[in-house]
């Protein structure tokens, strides 16, 4: 798998903000003097009387891109997941969540794919922090095409959206000549009879290797791509549980409050299975190379491999 293709969300997320910028002229895009990194520098070049840094100022920003959604705009912001969903959270839940404004969150370096910048930057609690704002849209794109289609969703879909990209390059696993993106809807990527795995971001791939290798000892995986983690599809989720009889969930995040928690939720309470949860087990990352360390933590195809195992056992 060396010479397959790999792109950075958050490069597929500032590419198509241009796109969208030559298209709709209602928007604009805010970021917290992080844009080279998020990939926004590139809407700024194209279109500089659009675009504001609000400095190193999250709270700022998201004030300012509520402002600006009240005048019946679509505002973009962006910085790193660490620092909107986590130190512009209040500003996010009173000024976007509560009068339900268009401002979409374009979050990037999320999860222990940050690598090298620690654990201080290492946001592994966004997605529960998101899902518990009322009418918050919660998507984490697998790869560079979905990522493409959930940027433009976000900005034709109403109200506040939380977007969580990536800064490590990830493997395009979508077609994009026939890959369509709906929201809410989770896409069986692989049909299996033992278990099924649901992944969300870079864990997608992941789930795929996972369910080769399994393969090969004769057990049959199904993987479910759940991009969107609020709303959840449930329909999905209990068919699959329904079929295969067994849930994996994967995700770059810690396993409280995210996307395991999601779907244990619907299971325990509509169709109890067998189920286990891989992600981050209730502790910080670390400094490290990005590879290194979803080896470590288990965010990989051998501890999908290995969790799958388990609950079959």
């Amino acid at each position: 798998m060396a010479d397959e293709k790999r792109i950075a969300t958050r490069v597929s997320y500032g590419e198509t903000l241009v796109e969208l910028g030559a298209e709709h002229d209602d928007f604009l895009v805010f970021d917290a003097d992080l844009a080279a990194a998020t990939q926004t520098a590139k809407f700024k070049a194209a279109f500089p009387d659009r675009f504001y840094n609000a400095g190193i100022a999250e709270g700022n920003m998201m004030g300012l891109a509520a402002g600006v959604a009240t005048t019946g705009r679509v505002a973009f912001a962006s910085t790193f997941a660490m620092f909107a969903a986590g130190r512009a959270y209040e500003q996010i839940r009173n000024s976007i969540g509560y009068p339900h404004l268009n401002v979409k969150i374009g979050a990037t370096h999320a999860g222990i794919s940050v690598g090298e910048d620690g654990a201080t930057h290492q946001c592994n609690e966004d997605i529960a922090l998101m899902r518990t704002i009322p009418g918050m849209t919660v998507v984490v794109p697998a790869d560079d095409v979905e990522t493409r289609a959930a940027t433009r969703c976000a900005y034709a879909t109403d109200g506040p959206f939380y977007l969580r990209l990536g800064r490590l390059a990830a493997p395009v696993i979508n077609d994009p000549e026939n890959y369509e993106f709906e929201l809410g809807r989770a896409i069986v990527m692989r049909e299996g009879t033992d278990a099924t795995v649901v992944a969300c971001g870079l864990m997608v791939s992941a789930a795929l290797e996972a369910a080769d290798a399994l393969a090969a000892e004769g057990i049959s995986v199904e993987v479910v791509n759940m991009h969107t983690v609020k709303p959840l599809d449930e329909d999905t989720l209990l068919a699959s549980a329904a079929k295969t009889g067994h849930v994996v969930t994967v995700e770059e995040h810690s396993v409280i409050g995210g996307l395991g928690e999601a779907c244990a939720a619907v299971l325990c309470e509509k169709s109890p299975v067998p189920m286990r949860r891989v992600g981050v087990q209730d502790v910080y990352g670390e400094s490290g190379p990005a590879l290194e360390l979803l080896d470590k933590y288990g965010l990989n195809a051998e501890g999908i491999a290995a969790a799958v195992r388990e609950v079959l056992a």
